[in-house]
């Protein structure tokens, strides 16, 4: 499994241990919010029409996407304007580009990062010394947790 995490993004973020593993190197270079993000937009998706859903949206907007937020992420202003426009409307879509964009900068940047380093590689050095007689829910993460 753990090997598996490197054959893209996709792969590596839609695995329990390879989201939590991701999302720990991610804080260590101060740019956890990216998987935060991401998450937090899976999960709008997932949000059925409301009254409530205008709140989550302006939540998600003002939490990530708002100038100067407390988990801002690297937006272009465009980006950045029409998201805020598609709010003023919400649907489960309205943060697609952004979380899109998003996605495109970790596969690009963070991802090989994490590939070359000492999270993935000890994982995947204490995982092939062990063979493949454990199952993928006993790889210990705790060092890295």
């Amino acid at each position: 499994e753990v090997k598996q995490w490197n054959e893209s993004l996709q792969k590596l973020i839609t695995h329990k241990h390879g989201l939590v593993v991701f999302a720990e190197f991610l804080r260590s270079e101060y740019s956890e919010e990216n998987i935060r993000f991401w998450l937090e937009c899976e999960e709008f998706k997932s949000c059925k029409p409301s009254a409530k859903l205008a709140l989550k949206a302006r939540k998600v907007f003002d939490e990530y996407i708002a100038v100067d937020a407390p988990k801002e992420v690297n937006l272009e202003s465009h980006i950045r304007e029409e998201t805020k426009k598609r709010i003023a409307d919400p649907t489960s879509s309205c943060f697609n580009e952004a979380q899109s964009k998003i996605y495109i900068l970790m596969e690009k940047d963070s991802y090989p990062r994490f590939l070359k380093s000492k999270f993935y590689l000890d994982l995947l050095s204490q995982t092939q010394a062990r063979g493949h007689s454990k199952s993928k829910d006993q790889i210990p993460l705790s060092s890295y947790l």
